[in-house]
């Protein structure tokens, strides 16, 4: 009980890495300095707070690195009680730390081509900059399919085997399925982002309910004490 407990928390700090260096990288400094239709004032940005901009692509690269972790150690922690569930939240966290990375590759280049204006095709770097940042907007958009897949798995692990709150295996669920939506939301209905923007926001509660339970409690000890003992059968006369 004390090793799952311990694997646990590990999988807590790194859920909580994740969400630090997210809300840090994606929410405040990209947000900050990547105008959406104003690939000027992008420009501008990236000029005039180069170090903001070097920081915001390493917290993006911290974003790589714990996701990467929390899907590992999610693995270890949940493969005792269902390791293609496991399995499967391990590949859909990976695949979503690898479109992250591809994000940040071409918002890196970007920064390149605005300190760097001989590297702009045509010497147009404004224009050069808006299709990096476009190309790294799309792959983030992929990444968040990926990371509402990750969720279901995840939910049906922390319900089906008891792990947690089962209301926090059936948020976790809905959050996935939410974030699977949104992707689908953003490319058929591009004239209402609102809808986009609103179907993740169930996320929110589920991942800092599992992140601290993870952190406080670890998993509940019924559900290792019912996996160690057999089911006794007794022989009738």
């Amino acid at each position: 009980m004390n090793d799952i407990k311990r694997t646990a928390r590990i999988t807590g700090l790194a859920y909580l890495g994740l969400a630090i260096t997210g809300m840090v990288g994606f929410l405040l400094i990209r947000s900050a300095l990547y105008v959406d239709g104003d690939s000027a004032q992008t420009l501008a940005n990236l000029v005039e707070r180069e170090s903001f901009a070097r920081l915001g692509v390493a917290f993006d690269f911290g974003i790589v690195i714990t996701q990467a972790l929390a899907a590992l150690w999610f693995f270890k922690l949940f493969r005792r009680w269902n390791p293609f569930a496991a399995g499967a939240l391990a590949a859909f966290g990976m695949v979503n730390a690898i479109m992250i990375l591809v994000g940040v590759m071409f918002t890196s280049t970007a920064l390149h081509v605005a300190l760097n204006p001989a590297s702009a095709p045509g010497g147009d770097q404004a224009g050069t900059i808006q299709l990096l940042v476009d190309l790294s907007n799309g792959a983030w958009s992929v990444s968040a399919l990926f990371f509402g897949l990750w969720l279901i798995p995840m939910g049906y692990v922390v319900d089906s085997a008891r792990l947690m709150p089962r209301a926090l295996g059936a948020i976790l669920m809905v959050s996935g399925g939410g974030y699977i939506l949104s992707a689908f939301a953003k490319v058929l209905l591009p004239d209402a982002p609102l809808v986009a923007e609103l179907l993740p926001l169930p996320a929110t509660v589920g991942e800092f309910w599992i992140l601290g339970y993870l952190l406080i409690f670890g998993v509940r000890a019924s559900a290792v004490s019912g996996e160690r003992e057999p089911v006794r059968v007794e022989a009738t006369a």
